[in-house]
């Protein structure tokens, strides 16, 4: 059949069409702008030795074998590693607790939902100054309460093996509530429906939650996951202001000596060679996470 004249075909809606860019531009130039820019930027002064007012020469990679050859960095990156182990794991189980307790219709549990997020609206300054008031040693809430029961607390800000523990929890309570928010989204995705045909054959709470709510969810703890670590790899405020990095450099993030490096030595090229760094293990990090998460998807 012969087309008519004067109707002009049109592309199938589904046809790629380089127009469609048009749509993710802005987004693009956004993200080049704020993201891939600076990032190469700051690698392009990490080959240089920079301060605050020049470039300065170019040295090559010798700012990275000066950072290997640091042992305040190496230490940094256990320390950044150890506080990734303390946290990301406990806020994705803690997260996932609160959000099966709260995953309720009523009005207590929407109460309960807003208390404990409230905590995550809160600065890093207020954070750090409640944790201070908990930790003090004598007149700290912690003391007061121990001794109560005849009980003294160890000087926790100031105990080597107690220093990043201390920083951790207060880390937790203050990011307790996006894993919480996110694991209720996804709880209130699950239909009804499969928790009441379990029910009719006689399943346990937890044969449900491994059968029905977990499998339901996998995507929702990837996310956590991932999230989790980006953030706390860029941990900073928090060993800042409760430790400055002490005792013995034991709280010292990899953020942190980027800041002394870069602002208080004003060794531009030496901070962001570390940055750099920095960069690349969160991305390992977050890869990891992700393809172990695939393969247990595939293996189940």
């Amino acid at each position: 059949m012969s087309e008519r004249p004067g109707i002009r075909r049109r592309a199938p809606v589904d046809a790629p069409l380089w127009r469609n860019a048009l749509f993710v531009a802005p987004y693009l130039l956004v993200f080049a702008g704020l993201l891939v820019a600076p990032l190469l930027w700051s690698f392009w002064i990490s080959l240089h030795r920079a301060n605050a007012f020049a470039l300065g020469r170019f040295v090559g990679f010798d700012n990275y074998f000066r950072l290997f050859n640091d042992r305040i960095f190496l230490q940094a990156i256990g320390n950044t590693l150890y506080f990734v182990l303390l946290t990301v794991p406990a806020l994705a189980v803690a997260g996932l607790l609160l959000a099966l307790a709260l995953n309720r219709r009523t009005r207590l549990a929407a109460v309960l939902r807003g208390v404990f997020f409230a905590s995550s609206v809160l600065s890093v300054t207020i954070v750090t100054l409640v944790w201070r008031m908990v930790f003090m040693p004598r007149f700290g809430l912690l003391d007061m309460i121990c001794g109560w029961f005849g009980r003294t607390v160890p000087p926790f800000l100031s105990d080597p093996h107690l220093a990043m523990l201390a920083v951790a929890i207060a880390t937790i309570w203050w990011s307790l509530g996006l894993p919480m928010m996110l694991f209720l989204a996804a709880l209130q995705q699950i239909p009804d429906d499969l928790f009441e045909a379990a029910a009719l054959d006689n399943a346990s709470r937890w044969q449900s939650f491994r059968r029905i709510t977990f499998p339901a969810i996998r995507r929702s703890v990837v996310l956590v996951a991932v999230i989790q670590i980006v953030f706390q790899f860029q941990l900073f405020g928090q060993a800042r202001l409760l430790t400055n990095g002490g005792p013995n450099n034991v709280t010292t993030p990899i953020v942190l000596y980027i800041y002394d490096a870069a602002f208080r030595k004003w060794d531009l090229g030496l901070g962001a060679a570390a940055s750099q760094l920095l960069f690349v293990l969160i991305l390992l990090a977050a890869m990891a996470q992700l393809l172990l998460a695939r393969r247990k998807g595939d293996a189940a």
